[in-house]
């Protein structure tokens, strides 16, 4: 049977927390960032440690003079291959080790000034939307502990509220007053049954806010969106808030509370100038679909936009100043990855401005047996991994032969190549169809320990993959 690894990359990603956090802590090596990507990605060497150096590249950068640092551009990348082959999750797994905010995009949903549709600078506001939140949960984190103690003794209040007219009464020689005591004895008592978790079925009546804004649509153009989020800022600033009561049970309204007392003791200005920064000096735009709009030699009909959408983005990835609600953000330092198929296109139908933002060009392999073997069964997230803990949930233990791996690969390279080659993509299919009758009977069902070999595997799927019409709709 095929042994799964289970390894775990915390130590990897706490450097790279540490280095995020501070310019002197040390980077992850392009060899340390390629190790971590092998966990999740097979193959694709050349990809990974193009996007290894990028990322070692942030940190060299940030150990220059102020002057130096400035003048030191990103080396932006295109990834070119087929679909299903690891292009958009090598971007997002260096996104996560890096800790740097991450948005994808696809080109294909971008329109040129002019024409309705999502202008390019919405990608940007985007991203700094991710950083702001990144940003203020790594500072709730800070204050979790004193916000915690503070949604406490607030429900204390709301649990066990003073007398009408009482308050904490002070004896002239200073001590607390004989009513005072009782008071705070019966509160000690109440914070015990608390922590005990004794009131935990228990409801209570808060307070909570809600701001009343009235409906307002605004059709989205160049620059819209923002416009959309300052009248909404606005009105809502102008109303204001109204109180309404809301009974919850007890764990989740001392939840509740906390979240309000970390909301009061974060400093929201100092959140968003450091997302700022951040997103300025280590932000990573992925752009999907980039061979969508490169120029195909058309002039009219559906094309006709292309090459404006991509003179639009010339600005952004050449470094440019972007109006957002949290102030204006700077383009200069963000890296941009980009991704195609190009079958149809060629990186060179770019216009030659853009393809000089991108210097570094990756040509991603194709995916045959071998690696779809690998991928079964190799990777953290393992797809063969995924369905046996599902199924574990039911009681069923899944066993997967050496020999049943290999069926399923050589299953999947034979439709890529018959059919449109998606990929890994395809395994998924393939499995969920292998394992469809299993799981949909796991409840049922008196053994609990199934062998999957290539027999079955043949015998479940003979039929659909010697038909090509049913392979064409199914697989």
């Amino acid at each position: 049977m095929k042994k799964i690894e289970d390894q775990t990359e915390s130590g990897l990603l706490q450097g790279a927390a540490m280095a995020n956090d501070t310019d002197n802590g040390k980077s992850l090596t392009p060899r340390e960032t390629v190790r971590a990507l092998d966990k999740y990605i097979i193959g694709q060497d050349k990809a990974k440690r193009s996007v290894a150096i990028a990322l070692r590249n942030r940190w060299r950068r940030q150990q220059l003079s102020p002057e130096m640092r400035e003048e030191v551009a990103p080396k932006n990348i295109i990834m070119i291959g087929p679909t299903g082959v690891g292009k958009t999750e090598i971007a997002r797994r260096l996104a996560r080790l890096a800790q740097s905010p991450f948005i994808k995009v696809e080109a294909s949903k971008f329109t040129e000034v002019g024409y309705v549709g999502r202008d390019v600078e919405s990608m940007v506001r985007d991203l700094m939307d991710i950083g702001k939140n990144m940003v203020k949960e790594e500072h709730t984190k800070t204050v979790d502990g004193k916000a915690n103690e503070m949604g406490v003794e607030r429900l204390l209040d709301i649990l066990l509220p003073r007398g009408q007219g009482q308050d904490t009464k002070i004896e002239p020689d200073g001590e607390p007053s004989p009513e005072e005591k009782r008071y705070q004895q019966s509160r000690y008592r109440m914070r015990k049954l608390l922590d005990e978790g004794k009131l935990d079925d228990r409801e209570v009546e808060i307070d909570t806010q809600e701001r009343s804004i009235p409906m307002i649509e605004v059709i989205s153009g160049s620059g819209m969106e923002e416009m959309d989020i300052n009248i909404k800022d606005m009105l809502g600033n102008l109303m204001p808030p109204k109180k309404k009561k809301r009974k919850m049970k007890v764990p989740d309204a001392m939840v509740f509370l906390a979240q309000e007392e970390a909301n009061k003791l974060i400093d929201m200005e100092k959140v968003v100038r450091e997302a700022v920064d951040r997103v300025e000096q280590s932000g990573i735009i992925f752009i999907d679909e980039i061979d969508k709009v490169a120029g195909r030699g058309s002039t009219s009909g559906p094309d006709v936009s292309r090459e404006g959408v991509q003179r639009d983005l010339l600005p952004i990835v050449e470094g440019s100043s972007v109006n957002t609600k949290y102030g204006i953000v700077k383009t200069d330092h963000i890296l941009f990855i980009a991704s195609g198929a190009f079958h149809v296109a060629k990186p060179s139908d770019l216009i030659p401005e853009l393809q000089g933002r991108f210097p570094i060009r990756v040509e991603l392999e194709s995916l045959g047996k071998k690696e779809f073997m690998r991928i079964l069964v190799e990777p953290r997230n393992a797809l063969i991994k995924q369905y046996t803990e599902l199924l574990k949930t039911e009681g069923i233990t899944l066993l997967f032969s050496d020999d049943s791996i290999s069926e399923i690969s050589e299953l999947a390279e034979k439709v890529n190549t018959k059919m449109e080659n998606i990929g890994a993509r395809r395994l998924h299919t393939i499995v969920e169809k292998l394992l469809e009758e299993i799981s949909f009977d796991a409840p049922d069902m008196e053994s609990k320990e199934i062998n999957i070999d290539a027999k079955y595997v043949r015998d479940k799927l003979k039929d659909i993959i010697e038909d090509d019409d049913l392979s064409r709709y199914i697989l």
